[in-house]
């Protein structure tokens, strides 16, 4: 009976040794995916600043401006300025139909 105690704890620490080991290099696959993911934003972020960095440049106005006037015979484009925007009650609006008349006389 005792041979049969020591065999089963034997099969039990060699069962759980097996089973630390795997675990323990499932978490270094695991550590070094995040270290990769972590890589990889802090490249996304990078780049990220650069666009805006970009954008923010092509926005200019002062280089829309000269873009606008050295294609002017293409593009027809103005300047913008308080001429160009209207109060609301100047917006000419498409007559809208009285759509509970329409309902009424689709019903006969």
């Amino acid at each position: 009976m005792k041979t049969l105690f020591y065999l089963v704890t034997a099969t039990a620490v060699l069962a759980l040794a097996v089973w630390a080991y795997r675990q323990n290099y499932e978490t270094q696959a695991r550590l070094k995916e995040v270290d990769g993911l972590h890589a990889e934003i802090a490249d996304l972020r990078g780049r990220a600043s650069m666009l805006r960095a970009e954008w923010a440049y092509l926005n200019k106005p002062e280089r829309l401006d000269d873009l606008a006037n050295l294609n002017f015979d293409r593009l027809r484009l103005l300047e913008l300025g308080p001429g160009n925007f209207l109060r609301i009650d100047q917006i000419p609006y498409p007559e809208v139909p009285d759509l509970a008349a329409a309902l009424e006389g689709g019903d006969e």
